[in-house]
C-alpha cells in the first residue's frame, strides 16, 4: 500500500505522540508535542531540557533516510527556539517501541551535551 500525503501526516503525528509520551514518562512529565508554529518552526517536541538548556527534537517517520537534511532542519529549529541544540529522532523500521528508535546529532552537538557543567 502506498503512502498518501494524509497517511504520511498521520504517521508523523502518531510517531511524534509516541516519542513525546515516552519522554514524558521516562524523563519529565512536562515534555509534550509542540504546537506547530509555521515558518519559524521550533521542532516537534517541547519541554526537553538538559542541565537547564532547552533541546529541540525533530521527529521523522518516513520511508527514505535523509540524515544531513534532518540534522540541518533540527539545527535551524534549535536556533528558532534559542535551544542549545537539535536532535533527530527517527523511526527504526521493524521496531515499534519508542525506546528502540534512533537518535541522530552531530559529534560537536554530542560534545556540547557531554560537557555541560564541566569546568
Amino acid at each position: 500500500m502506498t503512502r498518501t500525503r494524509a497517511t504520511a501526516k498521520q504517521a508523523g503525528t502518531s510517531f511524534e505522540r509516541l516519542i513525546a509520551d515516552y519522554l514524558a514518562q521516562e524523563v519529565d512529565d512536562r515534555i509534550d508535542r509542540r504546537v506547530k508554529t509555521g515558518a519559524a518552526d521550533k521542532g516537534d517536541i517541547a519541554g526537553l531540557r538538559h542541565h537547564g538548556h532547552r533541546l529541540v527534537i525533530e521527529c521523522k517517520n518516513v520511508a527514505k533516510t535523509n540524515l544531513a537534511g534532518w540534522v540541518t532542519e533540527a539545527q535551524v529549529e534549535a536556533g528558532n527556539d534559542g535551544a542549545l541544540l537539535g536532535l533527530v529522532v527517527h523511526k527504526r523500521r521493524g521496531k515499534g517501541q519508542p525506546g528502540d528508535q534512533y537518535v541522530t546529532l552531530t559529534l560537536s552537538d554530542l560534545v556540547k551535551l557531554l560537557t555541560l557543567g564541566t569546568p
